[in-house]
């Protein structure tokens, strides 16, 4: 079974993607592992969401994960389609529940101490923060190393090309999630290319 914290050791980037249509799944995935990206979390928000992860899944170097995990049943779906971890907006005890019971490798969301101590305690030991700039961003994440020394992350949520590298020199930062690796404008005119260069900027943050 996947570990979450070995997504980390595939590059700095884990890409937030929304699929809005079916037909652009294979190609936005094979568009990110050719710029150098492969672990891929797709969002649970449309309603092609579950079919494009059991798409992306049989790309060639692909590690792909079902993004918004809120249920028992979200967990259930996500290892019906292939993918290989979750990762969850924040932690229950009944979704950390289902993904042991399914061998779901699960990246719980958190946004305050209570909250890493709650998933911490369930052990949990490499946690998502979200939504990172919107709850402290940089200056939350080093609050929290003197508490938790022992406790990684992975920032999500209003990081950008140019903020990445402020996350990423954190030691307590070991990779960090972002939707600017596929702007709707990019896959909508289906410019694989420049998703490929997104791709590759991203990877090479921490080269």
């Amino acid at each position: 079974m996947l570990e979450t914290l070995s997504l980390a050791s595939h590059g700095p980037v884990i890409p937030v993607i929304v699929i809005q249509r079916l037909e652009d799944a294979v190609p936005l995935a094979e568009a990110l592992v050719a710029g150098g990206v492969k672990v891929l979390e797709v969002t649970l928000r449309t309603p092609v969401a579950l079919q494009a992860m059991e798409a992306m899944a049989k790309v060639p170097g692909a590690i792909v994960g079902a993004g918004t995990l809120r249920t028992p049943q979200d967990v259930l779906n996500a290892r019906n389609a292939g993918c290989q971890f979750g990762v969850s907006p924040g932690y229950t005890d009944a979704l950390a529940a289902a993904c042991k019971a399914e061998g779901l490798p699960l990246l719980p969301g958190v946004s305050t101490a209570s909250e890493v101590m709650q998933a911490n305690s369930a052990g949990f030991g490499f946690l998502k923060l979200f939504p990172a700039t919107a709850v402290g961003g940089v200056n939350l994440l080093k609050a929290l190393s003197g508490p938790f020394p022992d406790v990684a992350f992975c920032p999500t949520g209003g990081i950008s090309l140019q903020t990445a590298p402020d996350f990423l020199k954190l030691p307590n930062v070991k990779v960090c999630g972002g939707s600017w690796l596929t702007p709707q404008d990019a896959v909508d005119a289906k410019d694989w290319a420049r998703i490929t260069k997104l791709a590759a900027e991203a990877a090479a943050l921490r080269a």
